[in-house]
């Protein structure tokens, strides 16, 4: 089940140096726009097709602009058989709209 987590916690990962892997569903243009620092680019639409080409870290937050479609995302990652069965698959609760901490522009 796709875990939610809270843009605070995400926040105290990100500072303390957890090995968590950020990954933005959005389109390039609104990642190139502003997006959490450390975070990697990979657009909901090309999710299945370039699940293969990625290295999955053992803990994954999907976030969107809202938080649903990282949910659907976070479900296609957790069938995804190249994902160990105890990696944690988190959705960014309430995407961007509810992120509240500094962004960085590609």
């Amino acid at each position: 089940m796709v875990e939610r987590i809270s843009d605070a916690t995400l926040q105290e990962k990100l500072a303390r140096g957890d090995d968590v892997q950020v990954v933005d569903t959005r389109s390039p243009d609104a990642f190139a726009a502003g997006h959490i620092p450390g975070a990697r680019n990979l657009p909901y639409a090309e999710l299945a097709d370039r699940i293969d080409d990625i290295e999955w870290a053992e803990e994954v937050v999907l976030v969107c602009q809202e938080g649903e479609s990282s949910v659907q995302a976070g479900r296609i990652l957790e069938s995804y058989e190249g994902v160990d069965d105890d990696a944690v698959v988190a959705s960014l609760s309430g995407g961007y709209d509810e992120w509240e901490y500094d962004l960085e522009t590609a």
